[in-house]
């Protein structure tokens, strides 16, 4: 049975987008997988983004991908939303991987906006659309400029969000100003996409964060979520300050690769990367360890 959903919050609201643990040799490693999806709900998820760019969905191949969602449904399918990123920028190979997922058991899908191509603003309501009607489950919009080359316009927001299986965005666009637009006419349920916005969404509307800190202090962003949600906004911030350090360590670099190198720290499944990733330094996790010491976290 899936985890329980509200219109306003289809996904949960604490979601960790989780990095996908490989053995030594390089293969996937669905044990570890489960492991680390039981730590991440039990620390307080109700929701993991599986396959997403901090599971280094681009070098996982299809089969992978579904072995991957199938090991974490089985994990925590009962107790967390499992939701999996499909996005691509080839709009046929998306379907097929959201009818997979669909076929699989998920939750729902995340979709990425379509990276390199740079479509336009009509050409991205054309993709969003087909993959909403390509299955009957709910779809997040994954708006991330800095790395697809494009945004996804308001307009464009306002439009996909009178489609009713797309229910929600992750924003990492960077802008408040035009998520508080956004989340004011699209009716979308709003997802923070970046850790460093993650209060400051909040205060315009946003119902909760998918996190790439959340590998590491899901505790603690639950407790700023509900502190804030609660009216305690002095706590909420105290707890957002607390935090920084921890979110400037984890994105001196890409964020799959300081995300393997706390949970190796800390002893959890993770392994090594896929190129063109590669592992932290010596020197670059001496620093990750100064900077999560720094905000409380236990190494």
């Amino acid at each position: 049975m899936a985890p329980i959903s509200t219109p306003q919050t289809p996904f949960g609201r604490v979601l960790t987008a989780m990095i996908t643990p490989f053995a030594a040799d390089g293969s996937l490693d669905l044990d570890g997988a489960q492991r680390l999806a039981v730590h991440l709900v039990d620390a307080g998820n109700d929701g993991l983004i599986i396959n997403g760019t901090t599971g280094e969905s681009p070098t996982t191949t299809d089969a992978e991908k579904n072995d991957l969602v199938r090991a974490v449904l089985e994990a925590v399918g009962s107790r967390a939303h499992v939701v999996a990123g499909i996005g691509t920028n080839d709009t046929r190979h998306t379907l097929e991987l959201a009818r997979e997922a669909e076929r699989i058991g998920a939750h729902g899908l995340l979709a990425v906006t379509p990276y390199y191509s740079k479509p336009p603003q009509e050409a991205l309501y054309r993709h969003f659309t087909a993959i909403a009607d390509a299955t009957a489950l709910p779809v997040m919009l994954y708006d991330i400029p800095g790395r697809s080359g494009v945004a996804i316009d308001t307009e464009t927001l306002v439009r996909l969000g009178e489609h009713p299986r797309i229910v929600a965005n992750k924003d990492a666009k960077g802008d408040l100003g035009l998520a508080s637009r956004a989340i004011a006419q699209s009716g979308l349920a709003w997802y923070s996409g970046d850790d460093m916005l993650n209060l400051p969404l909040l205060s315009v509307g946003a119902v909760g964060f998918v996190s790439v800190i959340g590998h590491v202090v899901t505790p603690e962003l639950r407790a700023m979520l509900e502190a804030y949600t609660g009216g305690d906004v002095q706590k909420a911030t105290e707890i957002h300050q607390k935090l920084l350090p921890v979110i400037t360590g984890m994105f001196r670099t890409q964020g799959a690769m300081t995300s393997k190198g706390a949970l190796g720290l800390q002893g959890l499944p993770a392994g090594p990367l896929r190129l063109p990733l590669i592992e932290l330094s010596v020197e670059e996790t001496a620093q990750l360890k100064i900077d999560l010491a720094a905000g409380g976290v236990q190494l």
